[in-house]
């Protein structure tokens, strides 16, 4: 799913391509891709686009005088720049925005179609949209540590809420936790000053150096390789590689259609976190530490 950082470079693209130009027409493909009925389609088009946003992990298109496009790429969801009136694929395409200089497509892949756009009238109806979390690069490590301490969640679970915090997933939040070498499922009311302290810095460092990454590698075009798994990334998809920090090879714990990778070494003292279906399995017989792993995977 794209997050902060990747949703940033897409509003900054989108942006340069389309602000102070009217919206001429909003084609859709899929009818399932569109969440809303009041207003209508015919509402928005020849609108002028005045402000492009980002809201959690949903990009918006503000329009004159107050209608808005609200876009929630969700896991597959991407934005495509063509030329102008390109024809929508075929089977993965939902949606296309037609603007003077090109057409932006909005598409899925894979089968199940989660990606949503809707069309909303007014500040307030744009608000109910918002999941209501702090942007994690606006707020000190004071403001961090009472968000984090509010409710008692694993640090895995905390971040990743956006009620808590806005923009934050899968990817980056397993980059954080190793950046500030801290277990996912480690408690936020268990944390100490310190690793509260660590906590902000590392959301901070990797959220902005990521960021920057992506706003170099798309420079002034527009992202076209958006992925959950990047070269360069410490430990999201890189299950049994070695940690670049310590060598040893990074663990996960799959959950649902989700999983977290960590490095047992620098986040967990050595310990390898029980995965509950394998433990379910296993018993006893899980391995309790990264030397006892590495001779069971030998």
């Amino acid at each position: 799913m794209p997050e902060l950082p990747d949703v940033t470079i897409y509003v900054e693209s989108l942006e340069r391509h389309v602000l102070g130009f009217p919206l001429e027409h909003l084609r859709v493909a899929n009818p399932f891709v569109l969440r809303s009925v009041d207003p209508p389609v015919t509402a928005v088009e020849g609108r002028l686009v005045i402000a492009v946003r980002r809201l959690g992990k949903r990009i918006v298109l503000a329009l004159e005088p107050d209608l808005f496009v609200v876009i929630h790429l969700m896991i597959a969801g991407r934005l495509r720049w063509r030329p102008r009136a390109a024809p929508v694929p075929k089977g993965r395409g939902l949606a296309a925005l037609d603007f003077p200089a090109g057409t932006v497509l909005f598409t899925e892949e894979g089968r199940k179609r989660r990606a949503a756009l809707w069309l909303v009238r007014g500040a307030e109806a744009l608000a109910a949209h918002d999941p209501g979390g702090i942007e994690p690069l606006e707020i000190g490590a004071e403001a961090f540590g009472a968000a984090l301490a509010r409710e008692r969640h694993t640090l895995k679970r905390a971040l990743t809420d956006p009620h808590i915090f806005s923009g934050i997933g899968n990817s980056y939040s397993d980059e954080i936790l190793h950046a500030a070498r801290l277990s996912p499922l480690q408690l936020t009311t268990n944390l100490d000053a310190g690793e509260i302290a660590r906590l902000h810095a590392a959301t901070h460092a990797t959220l902005t150096r990521w960021t920057g990454r992506l706003r170099e590698e798309v420079g002034d075009g527009f992202p076209e390789k958006v992925t959950a798994f990047r070269d360069g990334m410490a430990v999201h998809g890189r299950y049994r590689e070695p940690c670049p920090v310590c060598g040893d090879p990074v663990q996960r714990i799959r959950y649902a259609e989700n999983e977290v990778n960590y490095c047992a070494t620098c986040q967990t003292g050595g310990r390898v976190l029980a995965d509950r279906g394998m433990s379910r399995l296993l018993k006893e017989d899980w391995p309790r530490s990264i030397d006892e792993w590495e001779r069971r995977m030998g």
